[in-house]
């Protein structure tokens, strides 16, 4: 039996060791927290995972949340600014339809609830915040050591790929709120659908139907530009501090959002995070001190900013596509060339949300502006700009060249013409 050691315990981490422990490997894995730490903790993400994620946890049977977890049938997208007035308004509001419902879950309820799961399995679990003296200690008594944990020292273990990694300071301050009591989009209750609200060149905000610890809620998440109007999160504040500048924001910069967060109320005394992340692309294997290597896992190697929605996502599908590898690989030595194939296999299909991702965060060229404004009127580009999230290879296709853009929306213009 391969004895596999995997460091981390999110969702990468979790479902990776999970889906080895599956197939009959022995595994152990390393969390900083135990589950009730984690559900006793302060919330730790904004997360919706589309299809193909959701996929990956329902075959290993991990969709514990399946018909709890409010299911989200779209992507709302609005453009706003400054009138003449001074008052924000949209001059562009739309939901495209995902062809299969999309779902998020409070980090600390799945993390907690697969924690639970791989102990309750005979998963081999270590309470320990580990350090490269500690895997280094580790590594050789493995045949494979990842590293899911894309924050503190372990993280340092893998270089910057400047040739993939455009920024070099965070482009966005974040800063999240999990609520009670949002009303419904007047506009849109016909569906249940994470908003995307573009303020440009001031920031974003973030609206996520979510389950969380206490129920059903919403996640009002502010990604603001860094210096900017947005950017008031700095320094330390209360949950209800917290919630109050949130709200001060959305009647100012969304007043449309506010109208229906009058009566809101946090989730709990956890239920606020803020901070701020560099988006990174990092080579994939970590060279230990006594010359191990250890392979890194999801945003221990490809941290995109949370503004597209992709951190779940890509950390779902890195740990389907490893688990596949390793599987692949049999009995042979998982070495540095095992190690480097792997990750260029994960590379392959997690580039497209990085380069989409990294895309968002620069003030939107002309014909993206124009490509939004035209989902407003065909439905069709509505549905294609929301199932991009799931799949953002498709962006490839017609978002980034204005030439191709404008022949798309052409297109299906021409065609919502032609008689049925």
């Amino acid at each position: 039996m391969r004895r596999i050691l995997i460091v981390g315990a999110g969702q990468s981490g979790l479902q990776l060791a999970l889906g080895l422990q599956a197939h009959g490997y022995d595994v152990t894995l390393m969390s900083n927290r135990t589950a009730e730490e984690m559900r006793s903790g302060r919330v730790m993400s904004t997360q919706c995972l589309f299809p193909t994620a959701l996929r990956h946890e329902r075959e290993l049977g991990l969709d514990f949340w399946a018909g709890q977890a409010p299911p989200i049938g779209g992507v709302g997208v609005s453009v706003a600014g400054p009138g003449p007035d001074g008052a924000h308004r949209r001059a562009v509001d739309w939901v495209g339809r995902l062809a299969h419902p999309a779902e998020s879950v409070d980090q600390r309820l799945k993390t907690a609830g697969w924690l639970d799961t791989f102990a309750e399995r005979g998963g081999r679990l270590v309470i320990h915040a580990a350090t490269v003296s500690d895997l280094d200690f580790l590594a050789g008594r493995y045949d494979l050591a990842l590293v899911a944990s894309g924050k503190g020292e372990l993280a340092a273990l893998f270089g910057r790929d400047a040739t993939r990694s455009p920024y070099t300071a965070p482009q966005r301050a974040l800063a999240a709120a999990y609520v009670h009591g949002l009303a419904p989009r007047p506009e849109h209750a016909d569906l249940t659908a994470v908003t995307c609200n573009f303020l440009p060149g001031v920031g974003e905000l973030l609206v996520v139907p979510t389950l969380t610890l206490t129920g059903r809620a919403d996640i009002l998440c502010w990604e603001a530009i860094p210096g900017g109007p947005l950017d008031v999160f700095q320094g330390p504040m209360s949950p209800g501090e917290h919630l109050t500048a949130t709200l001060e924001l959305m009647e100012r910069f969304t007043p449309w959002e506010y109208a229906r967060a009058t009566e809101v109320e946090l989730t709990d005394a956890h239920a606020t995070f803020s901070g701020c992340h560099t988006p990174t692309v990092r080579h994939p294997v970590g060279h230990l001190p006594s010359g191990g290597a250890v392979l890194g896992v999801a945003d221990a190697v490809v941290a995109d900013d949370p503004l597209t929605g992709q951190g779940a996502n890509a950390a779902a599908k890195c740990a389907a596509s490893y688990l596949a590898s390793i599987l692949d690989h049999g009995e042979r030595p998982f070495d540095i060339g095992w190690m480097q194939e792997t990750f260029d296999r994960h590379w392959s299909t997690a580039r497209h949300a990085t380069a989409w991702s990294n895309a968002m965060l620069a003030p939107p060229p002309a014909h993206v502006l124009d490509l939004l404004g035209a989902a407003g009127r065909l439905q069709p580009v509505a549905d294609r700009l929301a199932g991009g999230f799931d799949d953002p290879a498709d962006f490839d296709s017609y978002f980034y060249d204005a030439a191709r853009t404008a022949a798309y929306v052409a297109r299906v213009a021409e065609e919502a013409k032609s008689p049925v």
